[in-house]
């Protein structure tokens, strides 16, 4: 009787294909796109949310040089990073920024965009969506629909999304946050 005889093995060859190259070729497409999207999104921003109820007050540090305190009922959020970015919900908060702080502060109040130069300053935000901005000193740019207005220290304006009204001077600068614990 024969024995079987082995199979015979031919040496591998490799035959290139465009579909092969192709379909190898997306695959790794799609991999390097997933992997530069996770790096770019895979950081979250610091986002903080600071709120006061009924009987407290609050007053603490949001970055080196730049302090708020918050009156009762009040919140707003602040987000970390070149420019800190702080969006204002309901209330009333005093900011006190050094001259020495190394970050810019803008403060987001509705469509309102308040940018601060180093500044100390109230702002009150009003059931029916109007806000008023006290400036103690220094100066704030007040960035609404109808244009920019800056106001000064001893200043003070009541505004909304569109357009700032009642610019005036401050008579007493007590006024501008007494609600705040000095």
């Amino acid at each position: 009787m024969q024995e079987p005889k082995p199979p015979v093995t031919k040496p591998y060859t490799f035959v290139f294909s465009w579909r092969r190259f192709m379909v190898h070729s997306t695959i790794l497409g799609i991999c390097l796109t997933l992997g530069l999207l996770s790096w770019y999104f895979g950081k979250p921003p610091s986002i903080r949310f600071y709120e006061t109820t009924a009987e407290e007050l609050l007053t603490t540090s949001i970055a080196p040089g730049i302090d708020i305190a918050l009156d009762t009922r009040s919140s707003i959020a602040v987000k970390q990073g070149e420019i800190l970015e702080a969006e204002f919900f309901k209330g009333n908060v005093y900011f006190d920024i050094h001259k020495n702080a190394t970050n810019q502060l803008e403060v987001k109040v509705g469509n309102a965009i308040i940018k601060d130069f180093g500044t100390r300053f109230t702002i009150q935000i009003y059931k029916n969506g109007h806000s008023h901005i006290a400036v103690a000193e220094g100066h704030v740019k007040v960035h609404v629909a109808s244009g920019v207005y800056q106001i000064n220290a001893f200043e003070e304006a009541d505004f909304d999304d569109v357009n700032i009204s009642n610019h005036r001077l401050i008579d007493n600068r007590e006024n501008i946050a007494p609600w705040r614990p000095r």
